[in-house]
């Protein structure tokens, strides 16, 4: 007998999507679905070793839109300290943490509390917390003079200093953290160009698009679970799809992460040591005419340990306006896609969610004996 399936809704920049999910458990992901690339031809000066590095990331990017990635060139002890940074923000008490609460932030950085999210209203509350941060020329390893940001890039820029003052009170926190998302930067410039190759243009071809790029960190904490919400079932992080180009994801070993196949089955991307989790974004699908794909995934956290990942989301420069790619379009296979920003792209969901969460629960507490049917 064929399984029982039930709808999931989901968010999009333009309104909710549905997709058809098999009610049967997550299972494990295999190598074919998940595969593991070795990105030591990433540093080759041979140009054939990087188009055979691309083929690979091709195969990866058209199918489950997911791989991971060893040899990626951050150090363990870039990592390791940064985690440990992690833990020390969100271990703090909460009036420590709301310093840098997002509620301060025009453009959704610093820290959002706990079950502060719904990313899924299907999933219902995230039970987790998060801090973020944005770009800021000063900041960027290729330096950049921030008196010379072009006119047109300077009303896009997204970083707010309020983050590092409002956290200077933890011995080595902003040095740790810009360590790792300065690694995470340096390798996401290298792998756009693979990722240019993979396809079909020149391996500089993006280089522009990402002088001042969207490079957005998140750290998320998933604390122990209860009692209460393994009875719930609760979600860490309810089902989604990341909106730039790519994301690079470390996670800890504890595990979480779950991946929707394109049957509606889903399956556990488990942690592997010394790797990172590469998955496609929305906006890459977009230029892609939808050659690469941006998959749906959430988070558990079924573990009665904290779990922390460090998710960094990487896009082109929020002021351009970018439509389908010339190689990706035909006769036959015409753009699906309008031009739109990059920067457009994003704040239309980051405001949608934290709208749609902030009425829900407006509503809510106005009327806390009764459920919300609708809105």
């Amino acid at each position: 007998m064929a399984p029982s399936t039930s709808k999931l809704e989901l968010r999009t920049a333009y309104g909710p999507v549905y997709r058809t999910i098999l009610n049967t458990p997550p299972r494990d992901c295999t190598p074919a679905e998940i595969p593991i690339i070795d990105l030591l031809h990433l540093y080759s000066g041979d140009l054939e070793d990087r188009m055979s590095l691309a083929k690979e990331i091709q195969t990866a990017a058209t199918g489950s839109g997911f791989f991971y990635i060893k040899n990626h060139g951050i150090p363990d002890k870039v990592i390791a300290n940064a985690k440990k940074q992690a833990l020390a923000f969100f271990r703090q008490p909460p009036e420590l943490k709301e310093l840098i609460s997002q509620d301060k932030s025009r453009y959704f950085n610093g820290w959002r509390g706990f079950k502060k999210t719904s990313v899924s209203d299907d999933e219902g509350i995230d039970v987790k917390e998060s801090m973020s941060w944005r770009y800021l020329p000063h900041m960027d390893p290729d330096p950049k003079d921030p008196n010379a940001v072009p006119p047109e890039v300077k009303p896009w820029l997204r970083g707010e200093e309020y983050v590092w003052e409002g956290t200077s009170h933890l011995p080595g926190f902003k040095e740790d953290c810009m360590a790792y998302w300065a690694a995470c930067l340096i390798l996401a410039r290298k792998l756009v160009r693979i990722f240019a190759l993979s396809l079909g243009l020149e391996e500089t071809y993006f280089d522009e698009k990402v002088t001042y790029p969207g490079a957005d960190m998140v750290l998320n904490y998933y604390p122990p679970r209860t009692a209460e919400e393994e009875a719930q079932n609760a979600i860490g992080l309810g089902s989604h799809t990341d909106l730039q180009c790519f994301t690079l994801l470390w996670q800890d070993m504890i595990g979480g992460l779950q991946v929707l196949t394109t049957e509606g089955q889903w399956i556990k991307a488990p942690p592997v040591e010394g790797t990172i989790v590469v998955n496609i974004g929305d906006f890459l699908m977009r230029v892609s005419n939808d050659t690469f794909k941006s998959t749906v995934h959430r988070v558990f956290n079924a573990s009665k340990a904290e779990r922390v990942s460090m998710p960094f989301f990487f896009g082109f420069n929020f002021n351009e306006v970018c439509g389908v790619i010339p190689s990706c379009a035909s006769e036959d296979n015409p753009p699906k896609y309008k031009p739109i920003s990059c920067g457009d792209w994003c704040q239309l969901r980051f405001k949608q969610e934290r709208d749609a969460f902030e009425e829900k629960h407006t509503i809510n507490d106005m009327a806390p004996s009764g459920s919300v049917v609708s809105t």
